[in-house]
């Protein structure tokens, strides 16, 4: 069995507020869990670990330039 998250919990493991977490949870972007409508929202590892990868971004390798000093934009 998995472990449930109450919105405050699953928003402490995120690192972000409770607001951002709903803003998530509107736009479809994590997955939780309510019994009953109108009730209280759970999250489950599962759904924040799928969350996390959504979210993490791959580097992108430095910049290879010929010279040390910046160009000038123009």
């Amino acid at each position: 069995m998995q472990k449930i998250f109450t919105r405050k919990e699953a928003a402490n493991f995120l690192g972000i507020s409770i607001a951002t977490l709903d803003t998530a949870r509107t736009a479809g972007a994590i997955s939780f869990v309510q019994y009953v409508p109108n009730g209280c929202v759970y999250f489950t590892s599962e759904a924040l670990q799928e969350y996390i990868a959504k979210c993490t971004h791959r580097a992108l390798p430095p910049e290879k330039r010929d010279t040390y000093r910046k160009q000038k934009v123009r």
